[in-house]
């Protein structure tokens, strides 16, 4: 039983053959997959997802690419989707100093402002974090965000920030470059974070893992990423299934 934590297949990359890949998911033993938004139409793309299929649930949110183009009636809005009965969470939103499609200051006012909508509407949140470690956890700590529940999508950074997170009570997603040969820091934070704190994810249709890798990615591939895991861990591959699927109902109050 998997749990694919992040996956956009609203993308249009699955406009021709969406079904099938949900389909395929279902038969490579993939029992829920969650959609997150980017911005308010594919908060509503995901909604619509969630809605046509069992399997999946949707988080809204705006990604920080998207701050600039955010205001106050962004926030009402998503706070009117959050209500729809399959939202389990606010999310991506976070910080990218990769990119910085949006001015920084522009970012970090618009992922204040939906952690502060999260709290509000009682959703845990999903983290976009890329190149910002730092005023991420600054802001998550000073807006006392853990206690609505934090995961950290996609986890790139240190095993010693991750272990900071797992302190406070946040749950880290790994991804598909786990897979990678060059992957020796994720790798480390597997050994080192226990398996109570981990999700999976494939972030699809990106971030393909091995050995699919340079192909568009889709949730039945989450297996792969299950299956590093548990060679890094020296576990069965079920019991990596198992307790990140656990995690992951847990965490967005999935009965």
């Amino acid at each position: 039983m998997l749990f694919d934590s992040h996956a956009h297949l609203n993308d249009s990359r699955f406009d021709k053959d969406r079904d099938q890949i949900i389909k395929r998911a279902k038969e490579e033993g993939v029992k829920y997959i969650l959609n997150p938004g980017a911005d308010f139409a594919s908060s509503v793309a995901s909604i619509n997802l969630a809605e046509k299929y069992d399997m999946i649930y949707a988080a809204v949110g705006v990604h920080p690419h998207d701050a600039k183009d955010m205001d106050e009636t962004t926030i009402t809005l998503l706070k009117g989707l959050s209500k729809k009965k399959k939202v389990v969470a606010i999310g991506e939103i976070g910080l990218d100093y990769h990119y910085d499609f949006s001015p920084r200051d522009v970012q970090k006012k618009w992922f204040i402002e939906q952690i502060r909508l999260a709290k509000e509407v009682n959703l845990p949140i999903i983290i976009h974090d890329r190149e910002a470690n730092q005023d991420v956890m600054d802001i998550l700590k000073a807006e006392n965000a853990f206690e609505t529940g934090v995961l950290l999508h996609c986890y790139s950074g240190s095993v010693e920030l991750a272990k900071q997170y797992v302190k406070l009570g946040a749950y880290i997603s790994i991804a598909g470059p786990v897979t990678f040969k060059n992957a020796r820091k994720t790798v480390e934070v597997v050994e080192q974070i226990p398996l109570e704190y981990l999700m999976i994810e494939t972030d699809s249709p990106y971030l393909t893992p091995m050995p699919y890798r340079g192909k568009r990615n889709e949730s039945s591939y989450v297996q792969y990423v299950a299956d590093k895991i548990a060679q890094i861990k020296g576990i069965s591959y079920e019991q990596v299934a198992e307790q990140t699927c656990e995690n992951a109902k847990k965490f967005f109050g999935i009965k």
